[in-house]
């Protein structure tokens, strides 16, 4: 599925969402008017809030079946694409199960449904239990099949970072970057392994790039995390200031990378974010006490 067709469906499951909460709300809306404006006299047939109030209704039932049918569709014409495993495999990947995810991947590669998704989080599980050798493999077998995919380069950029690799993860990235500009995580992520390379004038700029665009707050938190360092480093103060605030506004964001500090645990990549999670925290803590310097 590309960008734009996602950017699609979400548009069309969003707005049928929406059309369904507007029905509710009118149909409420007609049931109040009803009973605030109901007298004594006994009337014939159906009045105006009534009949609004039961068009609202049927909007809403309209909207939330087609809801249903189009999640369906969307969860039928996904096992189609990535084969029948995917869905399931894609579960256990996000409850850290690397390893019970392996077959059904394996098994959707198997049934010819070897696309750049699966390809994906199967170089992830391979990598996340030490199976460097087959991640290297299926990430470049991923750039291989789908060179103009942002997503196999992720891929193996994710391979690279494993092995801390982060001049190469950062190359890899970087060309995913060229072909999804507009994707603040793939600056982020750029920015957080040209960190780790040591090259702080290419994180700089990715930062800026990420920080252009809305960011979730896991992101958001590390990326101002990272630019007020590398402000107060330039001696830009205000800048540091700026994105101190921003990086406290996100704080909430840093509980969702502890967990993958688990699946890391062993990686030099896995230690390195460790520490600089840590640091972040500290820095959080010192901004809390008015203490930016």
């Amino acid at each position: 599925m590309t960008a734009m067709n996602r950017r699609v469906y979400w548009l069309v499951l969003f707005g049928a969402l929406g059309l369904g909460l507007a029905g509710l709300l009118v149909f409420a809306g007609g049931l109040l008017v009803e009973v605030i404006s109901s007298s004594d006299a006994a009337r014939a047939g159906l009045s105006p809030a009534v009949q609004l109030a039961l068009a609202g209704l049927c909007l809403a039932s309209v909207m939330f079946l087609f809801l249903f049918g189009l999640i369906a569709w969307l969860l039928a014409r996904q096992s189609r694409e990535q084969g029948s495993g995917y869905g399931e495999a894609y579960r256990l990947i996000e409850s850290l199960r690397f390893r019970d995810a392996i077959p059904l991947l394996e098994r959707s590669i198997k049934e010819g449904k070897e696309t750049a998704e699966v390809l994906m989080l199967l170089t992830s599980a391979y990598a996340y239990t030490g199976q460097l050798a087959k991640a290297q493999a299926a990430a470049d077998r991923s750039v291989q099949l789908f060179p103009n995919d942002p997503d196999a380069y992720i891929t193996l950029a994710n391979t690279y970072r494993l092995q801390a690799a982060y001049a190469e993860a950062s190359e890899a990235l970087r060309k995913a970057a060229e072909l999804a500009p507009s994707q603040p995580a793939v600056w982020a992520e750029l920015g957080f392994l040209q960190r780790f390379a040591g090259d702080d004038t290419a994180a700089l700029a990715s930062f800026e790039q990420a920080a252009m665009h809305a960011m979730p707050s896991m992101y958001g938190v590390r990326v101002y995390y990272h630019l007020t360092q590398l402000y107060q480093a330039r001696g830009d103060a205000a800048g540091a200031v700026r994105t101190n605030a921003k990086m406290m506004s996100a704080r909430d964001g840093l509980a969702a990378w502890k967990p993958a500090l688990a699946a890391l645990d062993g990686t030099a990549y896995g230690q390195a974010l460790r520490y600089e999670i840590l640091a972040i925290e500290q820095a959080l803590a010192d901004a809390d006490a008015g203490n930016l310097g």
